[in-house]
C-alpha cells in the first residue's frame, strides 16, 4: 500500500519558514514586516501570511505597531530579564514533574537527543554553534526532551514558545560574541542528574545553565554590543 505524504498546510508552512528566519536574525528586531514584501521573498499569498504574522505575534516574535501593520518584536535587556525569569518559573516545573513521571521512553528520547546534539558538536568544534541551523534545531530537541516528561502539554508549549524568544537573543548575541561558551558539559550534566531522578541538583544545574545565559547577554546589552530596539 502506497502511502501519500499529505503536504503541511501553507499557513504552517509560512509560519515555520517566518520564525526560522526571526530566530536567525534574517529579520532584524524593529523591522517592518510588509505583507507585500513577504509575498515576494515567501511566495505565499496575503492570507497564508497574515494568519502566520498573528500566530508569530501570539508568540511574542512579531509585535504589531499603531497602524496596524507588523513589526519584527523588538530586544532589550529587560526583556531578555524577563523571558529568564518566566523560563526559570516553567522549565524548572517541567523539569521536576518530568523527573517524576517520566517513563522508560522519555529516558531513551533524552539520551538519544543528548546523542544526537553531541554528534553536531562533534562537526563544529570551532566557533559560536548557535549560529548553525542545525545545532540549533538539536540544542531545543534535547532541552525539550528532557521536559517532555511532564503529563501537561501545556506546560510543554510554554517552555518551547519561552525557549524560541530567548533562542533569538542567543543568535543574535552569538555573531558578536568575542569568546565561544562549551556547553556539552553543561548539557551532560544536567541529562545525568536528570536521568538519576536528582531533583536537587538537577534543578540547581538548569538554573545555573538559563541565568548564564541572561548574565551574557546581559553584559552585552551594558557594553553597548547590543543595542536595544523597541520598536512596536
Amino acid at each position: 500500500m502506497t502511502v501519500i505524504a499529505v503536504p503541511e498546510p501553507l499557513v504552517d508552512q509560512a509560519v515555520d519558514q517566518l520564525r526560522q528566519d526571526l530566530l536567525s536574525g534574517v529579520h532584524g528586531p524593529g523591522t517592518k514586516l510588509k505583507v507585500d514584501m513577504l509575498r515576494a521573498q515567501y511566495g505565499y499569498s496575503s492570507s497564508p501570511l497574515r494568519e502566520a504574522l498573528n500566530r508569530l505575534t501570539q508568540e511574542g516574535l512579531v509585535a504589531v505597531d499603531q497602524r496596524r501593520g507588523f513589526r519584527v518584536a523588538g530586544m532589550s535587556a529587560e526583556d531578555f530579564a524577563d523571558i529568564t525569569r518566566l523560563r526559570l518559573f516553567v522549565d524548572l516545573q517541567a523539569l521536576e514533574e518530568a523527573m517524576e513521571h517520566g517513563d522508560d521512553e522519555w529516558e531513551v528520547r533524552s539520551v538519544a537527543a543528548f546523542h544526537r546534539l553531541q554528534k553536531v558538536e562533534a562537526r563544529f568544534p570551532e566557533g559560536p554553534l548557535v549560529l548553525n541551523a542545525e545545532w540549533s534545531a538539536r540544542h531545543k530537541e534535547f532541552h525539550m526532551a528532557l521536559l517532555s516528561g511532564t503529563p501537561s502539554p501545556r506546560l510543554m508549549g510554554i517552555c518551547s514558545n519561552l525557549f524560541d524568544q530567548a533562542e533569538r537573543y542567543r543568535r543574535y548575541s552569538a555573531k558578536y560574541r568575542s569568546q565561544t561558551r562549551s556547553k556539552s558539559d553543561e548539557h551532560k550534566a544536567i541529562l545525568e542528574a536528570t536521568m538519576q531522578r536528582d531533583k536537587p541538583e538537577a534543578i540547581r544545574l538548569l538554573t545555573a545553565h538559563i541565568s548564564r545565559t541572561q548574565t551574557n547577554i546581559a553584559d552585552l546589552f551594558e557594553q553597548g554590543v547590543l543595542l536595544e530596539s523597541n520598536a512596536i
